[in-house]
């Protein structure tokens, strides 16, 4: 009888699903500088860039579920936004960098579109999650007080129940 229910037990066991959360980390690029790391629960549901205009990333700020993270950099120059749709998630990342700024950010969502800030000069990069149906979680890096100075970006398939 008590192999039997060790069997049950060790039948059960192998009928829980296990953890799938797929993690993964792309970055980083640049160069020095004051390190940040933007974090929140949940989704990335926005995005905030700042430039100044034909130059260089000033700063950025992330949106999880509603609540919008602090302005890592400065809010200096024309700020870009877009909020995401219902569902829809931040697949990939990519820019133009030198060791001293970022001077190029390119979001791409699930759904194709794109927000664009900065300017296309010096070397290109390209985040993107190893995993398929990974998004963006959060994004981290260093600035200067000026601008944008280096950038990762971190991945994840697995939300928690509060996060949608």
């Amino acid at each position: 009888m008590l192999s039997l229910l060790f069997f049950v037990g060790l039948f059960a066991s192998c009928l829980v699903k296990p953890n799938t959360a797929i993690y993964s980390f792309s970055g980083s690029i640049g160069g020095g500088g004051i390190p940040f790391a933007s974090s929140g629960n949940g989704r990335v549901t926005g995005i905030r860039v700042w430039e100044v205009p034909s130059q260089y990333i000033t700063g950025i700020q992330l949106r999880h579920q509603y609540i919008w993270s602090k302005v890592f950099g400065r809010a200096y120059g024309p700020v870009n936004e877009m909020s995401l749709f219902d569902g829809e998630a931040v697949v990939q990342v990519s820019g133009k960098y030198h060791s001293n700024y970022i001077y190029q950010l390119i979001f791409v969502t699930s759904r194709g579109r794109s927000l664009s800030a900065g300017l296309p000069y010096q070397k290109s990069f390209n985040f993107y999650p190893t995993h398929p149906e990974s998004e963006l979680r959060m994004l981290s890096g260093r600035h200067n007080g000026n601008g944008i100075t280096s950038l990762g970006a971190h991945w994840s398939s697995e939300f928690n129940s509060t996060s949608a």
